[in-house]
């Protein structure tokens, strides 16, 4: 039976404390216990429907953390406070000092430089590969490996990760598939595909108006109960707490996200179509001239579209500074970082999102400086956004 995202959010009801809708908030950080033994207890071992302490677990952040693991199709899920810190602790939840992971050249640039730059401190080597080519990705594999970690659709030059076969060789391997999955929630569901831990920044699509800062983990039960344990769990012993009004505030979004990504992906098709036919280099796995375009298709879920995310490259460094501030000047969207917001955002990652990665590294990714990044709004015209788009760049003849 096929799986909806989005058919399973529908499901998820909670009601709030007296009858609401929407679940009540625990504006809460302590919870009051009437025997000294049931504290106890709950010491030792989750007690359901019990809480201890916001950094363990609360009802706001559980009611999110439900919803998302049925979004994602795993048993259960634990929010935090940033994407990065849930990247964080689910590689320090799984590797020790001498371990060593296996990632995608090809990744965010903050997550570059946790892997390049801090996770050595702690004795943990990461090599960085093209997982597209498999065969580097099994000769990489030795005694010490422990994880494969990759994007699904790569910042910023959407690659699409071959989810199945990286599971078929991290199983063979006895190894964790961790998969971030930010720039396509609902589009592709990789716990279905064979990924044992799925993260995202809840910052971008599944909030989706840039007002807060947030991320999640989805996985088993199992690994969720060691990210919690009091003595040895990451998202409990490091502490990064999701506010509970933000949680509420992210569980009322992600029930309008099925709506939303289709939109934010039939405009970026539209767009990224158009500017082929201009002759322009495009990178969209929506474009049967992408690489993997036909990977896509076999593993995405269809009625979401391609995703919102797409990059064109206009030349050169000078050539894309100048048509982000025409861009902007046009009312086409904002020149800044981040994505998933009902406006248009689009930036260089190059010299922002990726700056974190040194030059020569970006040449080994493919990502040239005149790459401009776009995160394609909730424009009900479209048409009329890439008449705007053809203008910027007629300005460059």
């Amino acid at each position: 039976m096929k799986f909806d995202p989005a058919s399973e959010i529908q499901d998820h009801h909670v009601f709030g404390e007296f009858g609401g809708v929407n679940p009540s908030i625990t504006d809460s950080s302590t919870f009051t216990f009437l025997k000294p033994d049931t504290m106890n207890e709950l010491f030792d071992h989750e007690i359901e429907g019990c809480f201890l302490y916001s950094r363990h677990w609360n009802p706001s952040n559980k009611y999110l953390s439900e919803a998302l693991s049925k979004m994602e199709g795993t048993e259960s899920a634990q929010v935090t406070a940033s994407g990065i810190s849930a990247i964080a602790c689910t590689i320090l939840q799984i590797c020790k000092h001498g371990d060593e992971i296996i990632s995608s050249r090809t990744i965010y640039g903050g997550t570059w430089a946790l892997f390049k730059n801090i996770l050595p401190r702690f004795g943990i080597n990461v090599k960085f590969i093209d997982v597209t080519n498999l065969e580097t990705l099994k000769e990489s594999i030795n005694e010490s490996t422990k994880l494969i970690y990759c994007e699904t659709l790569s910042n910023p030059l959407l690659d699409v990760s071959d989810i199945p076969s990286l599971s078929n060789i991290a199983k063979e391997n006895n190894l964790k598939l961790v998969v971030d999955n930010t720039f396509s929630p609902m589009v592709v569901t990789p716990y279905k595909l064979g990924a044992d831990v799925v993260i995202h920044s809840m910052t971008k699509y599944i909030n989706g108006a840039s007002d807060c800062v947030a991320g999640c983990i989805c996985a088993s039960q199992n690994f969720i109960n060691e990210l919690t344990d009091i003595n040895n769990g990451m998202t409990m012993l490091l502490g990064p707490v999701l506010d509970s009004f933000r949680s509420s505030s992210i569980l009322k979004n992600l029930n309008t996200l099925h709506v939303r990504m289709k939109q934010h992906s039939k405009n970026a098709k539209f767009i990224s179509e158009n500017l082929d036919k201009l002759g322009y280099n495009i990178f969209y796995p929506g474009l049967n001239a992408h690489p993997q375009h036909k990977l896509m298709k076999t593993i995405m879920n269809a009625d979401f579209g391609f995703t919102g995310m797409f990059g064109v490259d206009v030349g050169s460094l000078k050539n894309a500074e100048f048509i982000l501030e025409e861009m902007q000047n046009e009312k086409i969207g904002y020149l800044a970082v981040s994505l998933g917001y009902y406006k248009t955002l689009f930036s260089l990652p190059g010299s922002s999102t990726s700056s974190e990665i040194p030059e020569d590294e970006q040449n080994k990714m493919g990502l040239s400086p005149g790459i401009i990044r776009f995160s394609i709004g909730l424009d009900n015209d479209i048409e009329r956004t890439f008449n705007r788009i053809k203008k910027c760049l007629e300005k460059l003849n």
